[in-house]
């Protein structure tokens, strides 16, 4: 019963970390055209050793470094003198991709979390027994 235990905990940290990771890229694709916006990213940690059940868990969300697009438009109120602002950094396909990879993710967690939990009810039914 151990087993299915940890089982259902690995499977529930992926479900947390992949949440975290789909609300941050859907962030960053609804901040596409806010000028100044840095995409946000967010890096998983293993957790294992020491007696935890392993896992995983989110890392601290950072700010891509990348330079953001200098766009041109005299009339926007941020253009400074030679008529440019700055952009996002944000590239909407691989936001996209990053979000179906995520989604992907999660649904495999949820499977495995869907599994362990019904071994674990026919585990109950057959002790019950």
């Amino acid at each position: 019963m151990g087993d299915l235990s940890a089982s259902l905990e690995i499977s529930a940290s992926g479900l947390r970390a992949q949440a975290q990771r789909l609300r941050h890229t859907s962030e960053n694709i609804a901040n596409t055209d806010t000028p100044g916006y840095r995409r946000k990213t967010v890096s998983f940690k293993d957790v294992a050793g020491g007696g935890e059940i392993g896992g995983v868990r989110t890392g601290r969300v950072q700010l891509d470094r990348s330079d953001p697009v200098r766009i041109y438009d005299p009339n926007h109120p941020l253009a400074d003198d030679s008529g440019h602002y700055d952009g996002s950094n944000v590239d909407l396909v691989v936001e996209i991709a990053d979000a179906r990879e995520a989604q992907r993710s999660y649904e495999a967690n949820l499977k495995i979390f869907d599994q362990a939990r019904q071994m674990s009810a026919g585990l109950l039914e057959l002790l019950r027994r």
